[in-house]
């Protein structure tokens, strides 16, 4: 059964381009005792990396969103490794590190406003942040969109998400694009906890 197991991590871990040395308390724990949660993570993220609705770039890319929000360094490094791969240029890499960290201010900001729905002084003051990255994107507006839904799914701001979502469509998004993108996300995140 360690076979299955040490297999199981190989391929969970050579998924996303990490070394399989690669040594994590729980991920170790779980191919250790052999647990089901090891092999339905290694299926989920290989399934969620292969959406049909995604190209392999962006399912990539939105991968390494994650792991630049969630600031974990060896799945941050092995993503951009993939991605460049995949033909991500720099321009592009930086586009979604840009994103991330303009959706963690505006994530907090907005978050803070929907909280205090009732007071109509902050509802009415202006942002003043500035947002010039979303004017014209290297990756596209549709795909930097879908890129801002995500990481605003992560953080939790309901009205990001809302907006993003809208603007997704109003850009030619689809909604099982969005749902795809989402289910990715959700996955990567699961994965970082056992990192």
């Amino acid at each position: 059964m360690i076979g299955i197991a040490s297999n199981t991590k190989k391929s969970l871990l050579e998924a996303v381009n990490l070394p399989e040395t690669l040594e994590s308390l729980w991920l170790d724990k779980h191919n250790a005792a052999d647990t089901r949660f090891i092999k339905d993570l290694k299926i989920n993220v290989t399934n969620v990396l292969k959406a049909d609705t995604l190209t392999q770039k962006e399912a990539v890319l939105l991968a390494l969103a994650v792991a630049i929000n969630e600031k974990n360094d060896a799945l941050n490094s092995s993503l951009t490794e993939l991605a460049k791969n995949l033909e991500a240029s720099e321009e592009e890499l930086n586009e979604v590190a840009g994103c991330v960290s303009l959706m963690n201010a505006n994530n907090i900001f907005y978050r803070f406003r929907h909280f205090m729905h009732s007071n109509e002084n902050y509802q009415n003051m202006p942002a003043g942040i500035r947002m010039s990255i979303m004017m014209k994107p290297v990756l596209g507006k549709e795909f930097f969109e879908l890129m801002s839904l995500t990481v605003s799914a992560i953080n939790g701001c309901e009205q990001c998400v809302t907006s993003h979502e809208a603007s997704v469509k109003s850009h030619g998004g689809t909604e099982a694009r969005i749902f795809d993108a989402i289910r990715l996300t959700a996955v990567i995140k699961s994965l970082v906890v056992l990192l």
